[in-house]
C-alpha cells in the first residue's frame, strides 16, 4: 500500500467515525428527549411567592405536572433585580430540569440598568418559548381634576415638573419614562420597592399618576378609588374595554408592555428545548393558565425558540433607547 493510499484510507476511517459520532450524539439527543422529563423539573422565579410571575409558574407548572406525571417544583430566587435566578440557571446543568420562568426585566431591562450583571441574557441561555404578554394602565386619583389623558399632558406641559409619577418595577418605571419622551413633558419620577406601595401613595396623594400592572390597578379602579385614561400597549385591554389606548388618547406611537417567557441554561439539547416548547405551549392553554391570563389581564403568547431569541433581540433594543433618553444610569 502507497503512502496516499495509506492516507486516504486513514481519512475515510476518520470521516466515518466523525460520522457515527454524530448519529450516535442525534440518536442520544432524540432518546434523551424521549424520556424527557424523567424526574422534578424545577421552576425557577426571580420575583417572590405570590408575584404575577410566580401564578403563572404554578399554573403552567400543574398542567405539566398531569401530562407528564412528574412533579414540578416553583424555586422563587427573589432580589437583585431577577439577577439571583437568572444566574442560577445560567450556571445550572443543561439537561431541562432547570427552568427560568422570568419576564423583560432579566432579559431585555437589566443589561441596561447594571454595569455588571452575573449572567449573559444571550449566551448564557437556550430561549424556549414567550409565555404570555400584558399591558399597564395610566392612573390617576379619582379626585384629580384630569378626567383624560389630554387634559393631563396639558397641565404637565403648563406646570413643567409639578406633577410626579411612581413605580415599583422596571416596567413601570419604563413606561412613565416613556410617556414623558413621546409627550414631551417634564414629570418628576418617585422610585417605590413595589407597584402595590405606590397605589397606596397615590390613593393618598403623594404621587399623581403611575402606570401600573392591570392586576394591581383594575381591582382599585373598580372600586372608584383610581381613574384609567390610558393603557399602555396599542390594543385595548378586554378588562377595560372602554378605556383608550395611550396611542389612541394622543401619545402616537405609544406601545410599552410586559412579557412572560422561559429559558433553559444554554447548550441545552435541542429535542429537550423543543419537548418542553411543547410542553410549555400545551400548558398555556389549560384551565389554570387561562384563569391566571383573565385575572391579571394578560394573554397568553407562545413562540418558536428562534421567534423568543429574535423578540428578546428586538426588545432589549427598546428598553436600551427608553433608558438612554431617560438618562438614567447604569448602577
Amino acid at each position: 500500500m502507497t503512502r496516499s493510499t495509506s492516507l486516504m484510507s486513514l481519512g475515510r476511517r476518520h470521516a466515518m467515525a466523525a460520522a457515527v459520532l454524530a448519529l450516535g450524539a442525534l440518536q442520544g439527543g432524540a432518546a434523551h428527549a424521549q424520556a424527557y422529563p424523567a424526574k422534578a423539573i424545577t421552576f425557577v422565579v426571580p420575583f417572590a411567592a405570590g408575584s404575577a410571575t410566580d401564578q403563572l409558574a404554578r399554573a403552567l407548572g400543574q398542567s405539566i405536572t398531569t401530562d407528564t406525571k412528574q412533579p414540578v417544583v416553583i424555586d422563587n430566587k427573589a432580589g437583585a433585580s431577577g439577577m439571583i435566578a437568572a444566574s442560577a440557571v445560567a450556571k445550572a446543568a443543561p439537561d431541562g430540569y432547570s427552568v427560568l420562568i422570568t419576564t423583560n426585566t432579566t432579559h431585555a431591562a437589566n443589561e441596561h440598568l447594571y454595569k455588571k450583571l452575573s449572567y449573559d441574557p444571550v449566551k448564557d441561555f437556550a430561549p424556549v418559548t414567550g409565555l404570555g404578554k400584558g399591558g399597564q394602565v395610566l392612573v390617576v386619583n379619582a379626585s384629580a381634576p384630569y378626567k383624560n389623558v389630554g387634559e393631563l399632558l396639558a397641565f404637565a406641559r403648563k406646570s413643567p415638573g409639578k406633577l410626579s409619577f411612581g413605580s415599583g418595577s422596571s416596567s413601570s418605571r419604563m413606561a412613565g419614562e416613556m410617556l414623558k419622551q413621546l409627550a414631551g413633558v417634564d414629570i418628576l419620577h418617585v422610585p417605590y420597592k413595589s407597584n402595590p406601595l405606590a397605589i397606596t401613595d397615590l390613593l393618598g396623594g403623594q404621587i399623581d399618576l403611575m402606570v401600573t400592572d392591570t392586576s394591581t390597578g383594575v381591582p382599585q379602579i373598580k372600586a372608584g378609588k383610581l381613574r384609567a385614561l390610558g393603557y399602555s400597549t396599542q390594543k385595548r385591554s378586554a378588562q377595560l374595554p372602554d378605556v383608550p389606548t395611550l396611542d389612541e388618547a394622543g401619545v402616537k406611537g405609544y406601545d410599552m408592555g410586559y412579557w412572560f417567557a422561559a429559558y433553559l441554561p444554554a447548550h441545552t439539547p435541542a429535542p429537550v428545548v423543543a419537548r418542553l416548547n411543547e410542553l410549555l405551549t400545551a400548558a398555556t392553554k389549560s384551565a389554570a393558565a387561562k384563569s391566571f391570563f383573565e385575572n391579571a389581564g394578560s394573554e397568553a403568547w407562545t413562540t418558536t425558540p428562534d421567534e423568543l431569541a429574535r423578540f428578546q433581540a428586538a426588545e432589549t433594543q427598546k428598553w436600551g433607547k427608553v433608558i438612554k433618553a431617560a438618562g438614567i444610569e447604569a448602577e
